[in-house]
């Protein structure tokens, strides 16, 4: 791994860190993170908000006029996601009584102070 895709894959665990404790903080349990499957795709983290299974991307970014985390998931995106979510459940038993939410996080890093995490229920 060259030295630009390390020091992508540390800043985008330090967001799926940030976000976890965000979604912790907001009353939801983590079930698992980075769940892959196959050549489809992965699921940045799997957690349950009462009887609804949350599926979440995280996007993380450093602060720039380019395009902010948020504007990442794109309707191919949410398709793939939808997918995901699809799998995951048929491997876990099925859907829970509240169903399956999509939902976003997005970090933004600035140069100097804290980060900025926001959290979009409800995305695809």
């Amino acid at each position: 791994m060259n030295t630009r895709n390390a020091q992508r894959s540390a800043m985008g665990k330090y967001g799926e860190d940030l976000a976890a404790r965000r979604l912790a903080d907001a009353g939801m349990t983590v079930l698992e993170r980075n769940w892959r499957c196959g050549r489809t795709g992965e699921i940045d983290i799997v957690a349950r908000d009462g009887d609804v299974l949350v599926v979440c991307e995280v996007k993380t970014r450093r602060a720039s006029p380019f395009q902010h985390p948020m504007a990442a998931v794109t309707p191919t995106k949410a398709e793939r996601l939808r997918g995901l979510a699809e799998r995951w459940v048929q491997e876990h038993g099925g859907a829970p009584p509240g169903g399956v939410r999509i939902d976003l996080v997005g970090i933004v890093l600035p140069d100097r102070g804290a980060p900025v995490v926001e959290h979009a229920r409800g995305v695809a």
